[in-house]
């Protein structure tokens, strides 16, 4: 299936003893432009969570947004800084001995003193944790990218629209081209019998010039290459993948058949139906740029 480079995906599991949760969301970009954003303290975790995105996304402005809240009780040890307080308590009473103040230490007042307290905790487990953290966020990839085919398969369904009406158009071209040719033939009949006031008119003549206006219009390679064109996007959608770069080069290929056939012809209802099919290529060129 083909996927629309704007989504949105979001995971939650608990592992270990964490809450991790995980959002991925997308615009479009011509290339691909990831950026995570983790708490500082699993930093370390980054890296591996690109790769994560790498795998399965080829273009787009990634945003990856992971948080992580501890919901287990941590094994924290807690115990006193000695060093520390027996200097806090000599200060205090050197204060209360040299400036003849009040003795009033107490417990409660000596623990608002910093790095009283020495706290210890358990090792990370940088692997385990990295795991953990690409685990969810494989969830919220799996999320995200069915998102994106969803509205990919919108894309596709409104591309076909638009290549059906450009086919009716090219249709329209090819029947139209050989009543041209006639309609050029009379007028130009017509046009000899007027300037040479005769109705003796050299039918050689009227042959050739016609033969040569009918080469000059002539749309056949055009139609043929549009047609062509038409069936690669077609076929271009039934394989899915990342295929907006080839659908912006093969967008390419159509416009300028279109406007082949436009500087050939000069003929208003030729005219009108290259409008038509230009109309509708624009159209395509607006979609395929959301596809990945």
């Amino acid at each position: 299936m083909i996927r629309s480079m704007t989504g949105y995906g979001r995971a939650v599991m608990t592992l270990n003893g964490r809450e991790i949760t995980v959002e991925v969301r997308s615009v479009n970009n011509r290339f691909l432009d990831c950026s995570i954003r983790l708490p500082r303290a699993f930093s370390y975790a980054e890296d591996a969570v690109k790769q994560k995105i790498k795998e399965q996304v080829s273009r787009g402005k990634v945003d990856v947004f992971i948080s992580v809240n501890t919901t287990a009780g941590e094994n924290v040890k807690i115990s006193l800084n000695r060093p520390v307080l027996e200097g806090y308590l000599e200060a205090l009473r050197t204060i209360a001995a040299d400036y003849g103040v009040r003795e009033d230490i107490s417990t409660t007042s000596l623990t608002r003193f910093p790095e009283v307290f020495l706290m210890e905790k358990p090792e990370e487990d940088e692997t385990q944790n990295t795991a953990d953290i690409v685990t969810v966020a494989q969830q919220a990839v799996s999320a995200y990218n069915a998102m994106r085919e969803t509205e990919g398969a919108a894309l596709a369904a409104d591309l076909r629209s638009h290549a059906a009406i450009i086919l009716s158009y090219v249709e329209k071209v090819e029947a139209r081209s050989p009543v041209t040719v006639a309609e050029y033939r009379a007028r130009l009949e017509s046009k000899l019998r007027e300037v040479l006031e005769s109705t003796t008119i050299d039918e050689g003549r009227i042959l050739t010039e016609a033969a040569i206006f009918a080469d000059k219009v002539a749309v056949d390679e055009e139609t043929v290459r549009l047609r062509s064109h038409l069936n690669q996007l077609e076929s271009l959608l039934q394989s899915g993948g990342a295929i907006g770069r080839k659908l912006d080069f093969l967008l390419q290929e159509m416009n300028r058949e279109a406007n082949t056939i436009g500087s050939k012809g000069n003929d208003l209802e030729q005219t009108r139906n290259v409008v038509e099919i230009k109309a509708e290529l624009e159209k395509i060129r607006e979609q395929i740029q959301n596809i990945e």
